[in-house]
């Protein structure tokens, strides 16, 4: 059965919302880690943990580069003191996280080498790290006692993350439905989704819609854009392109990612038509999104893990927890 679950743009209002989320009965809330447009991920989990009992909680997607090993088997254990047995991590090659600082996503084989290492760490193993042996040596009352199996799955849709994912035994967090057949049966599939509920009648292109949905209708473009894609087919694409490209290029990905799922800054507003909210915002009618969550059970996805923005969160969570049938 197909899990519901919500994911945040991490904000000083997150640990709140996820308190919200866990009355309406969604399964595990997963934490944006970007720390060029979000404050830090670590800290938000810990506050969550604090006002939940039950929901599960993870960042999602922790991107290497940004921080040491050890620092990341510590952060978990912390949270897993915190909100025993619900800590489950997701960990990528980076897109916004790396993108923000101007930098290309990680080499998959240096993502593998982590998540050994941290899965080695948790597990109070000694791991050898930039030539040194490491290990964590926190005493009692420093960290839970003994060793710690935390599931830990990969950020990724492409064919090399999903042969890491193979190979370390992981499940996957993506965007869209994945070949399965290279990973485990038992092997999770969590779908992240952006958008909103339609009302009858509703102009998919009103300034409600563009609140809740126009996140995931923006990021559309950003994707294309850092993918080379041609995005001169889409109305206002090519006046788009030539205006970020005509910014300075040691600059340019800082204009790129501004409100990066979190809103819609002045640049992509014009491109918001009613034609690409329903095809890349994630906009869909209460029987439309019960459609898509079946299709994705079919696909073989576990899990799906919905982003609400806007204004008012606990409105879109409250909304897709009713259409879902959760609660």
């Amino acid at each position: 059965m197909l899990k519901i679950s919500c994911a945040f743009a991490t904000s000083f209002a997150t640990p709140e919302h996820v308190k919200i989320a866990e009355d309406l009965g969604y399964e595990r809330a997963w934490l944006y880690d970007s720390p060029a447009l979000y404050p830090d991920v670590w800290v938000a989990l810990a506050l969550s943990a604090e006002r939940t009992s039950r929901i599960g909680l993870g960042p999602g997607v922790v991107v290497p580069s940004l921080r040491h090993p050890m620092v990341t088997a510590a952060a978990i254990a912390q949270l897993e003191h915190m909100a025993p047995g619900r800590v489950q991590v997701a960990i990528g090659s980076g897109f916004t996280g790396r993108m923000t600082f101007g930098q290309r996503p990680l080499r998959w084989s240096f993502v593998r080498e982590y998540v050994t290492a941290v899965r080695a760490l948790l597990r109070r193993e000694t791991v050898e790290w930039e030539g040194r042996k490491i290990a964590m040596m926190h005493p009692e009352g420093f960290a839970p006692a003994g060793s710690l199996e935390i599931p830990i799955i990969l950020g990724t849709g492409g064919p090399k993350g999903l042969a890491t994912a193979a190979d370390l035994g992981t499940g996957v967090f993506a965007t869209a439905p994945v070949d399965r057949s290279s990973l485990a049966d038992e092997a999770e599939c969590v779908i992240l989704a952006f958008g909103t509920v339609l009302g009858e009648g509703e102009d998919p292109a009103s300034d409600r819609v563009i609140d809740a949905a126009g996140h995931g209708a923006a990021v559309a473009f950003h994707g294309l854009y850092e993918m080379g894609g041609d995005l001169s087919r889409i109305p206002g694409g090519a006046e788009w392109v030539a205006a970020l490209e005509a910014m300075p290029g040691d600059e340019r990905h800082l204009a790129l990612h501004d409100l990066h799922l979190i809103g819609v800054n002045e640049r992509d507003r014009p491109l918001l038509t009613g034609e690409w909210m329903l095809r890349a915002g994630g906009v869909r009618t209460a029987e439309q999104w019960q459609q898509y969550l079946e299709a994705l059970e079919t696909a073989g996805v576990t899990q799906i893990a919905y982003q609400p923005a806007g204004s008012d969160i606990p409105r879109e969570l409250e909304r897709f927890a009713r259409v879902a049938g959760i609660g």
